[in-house]
């Protein structure tokens, strides 16, 4: 993949020449400490230092003082995974899942969830327990999905623990049990995991197993919608517009749900279609109502299409 040179909208003297000195093994120029350690693990993964390749595989992933090379990126974490890195195995499974770097492959992508969770890798776990839960590209099987969510946990990943508390909470793979739900959805919330905060929420709000508090609702679905979980923005627009937790307010409850639907939230697409519909926070549009309610069908919200056919 070729890499591409940043644009600079005021170039100046010296601006080409450091572009040009960075493209050498995508790294950028520079004297920032950051800059030195990249340089190093290059070199030490080329040597054949496993760990380094993984480290190296990260930086290029996020363009940390590198240029950002998803093609790259899965090179090294192939070589990391290689030698037996878990952390390796478990991202170039992300990158297969994703299809960034490399060609989608969701026959892969499950195997290299393995390879990274048998290496101490509780990504792979996690990832691995929710393929297994919907039994995408695996059998479904939700007892092995709990105990893998229950390892990624013991082993402090807290979308594991999250994930592992939504079982809790519907009595799915594990005899149901609020107060078990409660208690990991609390964790990964309070080490800032958006999904903790999404359950937790779901609890107060609907007074299940926990003293129903729509105050503390708001607070928590406003953590994982910061943390960019549309579940977390829709719950939020629908205390806002049924004033529940907050004062009624429509024109917030419109934003929210449009954050929500373009990040592909069917029942937010869904919820602002009737308020364009009534005119509701937003000016009355029909035609534009319409077009969300089939985007919310498109979604595959089943209540949505029927009123897209009767349109």
């Amino acid at each position: 993949m070729p890499t591409r040179i940043p644009r600079f909208e005021s170039p100046r003297r010296g601006t080409l020449r450091l572009v040009k000195l960075g493209l050498a093994g995508g790294l950028v120029a520079g004297c920032h400490p950051g800059n030195r350690e990249a340089k190093e693990l290059r070199r030490a993964c080329e040597a054949g230092t496993a760990t380094a390749c993984n480290e190296f595989g990260q930086r290029l992933l996020k363009g940390k003082y590198v240029l950002r090379d998803e093609a790259g990126a899965a090179g090294r974490f192939e070589q990391a995974c290689k030698g037996s890195v878990g952390d390796g195995c478990a991202s170039l499974g992300v990158l297969y899942q994703d299809g960034r770097g490399v060609r989608r492959d969701s026959a892969r992508a499950p195997g290299l969830f393995r390879q990274g969770c048998d290496g101490g890798a509780m990504e792979g776990c996690t990832r691995l327990g929710v393929l297994h839960h919907l039994g995408a590209g695996v059998t479904k099987d939700v007892a092995l999905a709990a105990g893998l969510f229950q390892q990624a946990c013991t082993g402090s990943h807290l979308i594991g623990c999250s994930q592992l508390g939504r079982l809790y909470a519907a009595g799915d793979g594990v005899p149901q049990d609020f107060g078990r739900a409660a208690g990991l959805f609390r964790e990964a919330c309070d080490g800032k995991a958006a999904l903790g905060c999404l359950g937790l929420g779901r609890l107060y709000a609907a007074g299940t197993g926990l003293d129903r508090n729509d105050s503390l609702a708001v607070e928590l679905f406003r953590k994982a919608c910061e943390a960019d979980e549309p579940a977390g923005c829709f719950h939020l627009a629908v205390l806002n517009e049924e004033g529940q937790g907050v004062a009624q307010n429509f024109q917030r409850a419109a934003d929210l749900y449009e954050r929500a639907c373009n990040d592909r939230h069917a029942e937010a697409c869904y919820n602002l279609a009737g308020l364009y519909e009534k005119g509701a926070g937003v000016y009355r549009d029909p035609a534009r109502s319409k077009a969300l309610t089939r985007r919310a069908c498109d979604l595959g919200l089943a209540d949505a299409c029927p009123r897209v056919k009767g349109t």
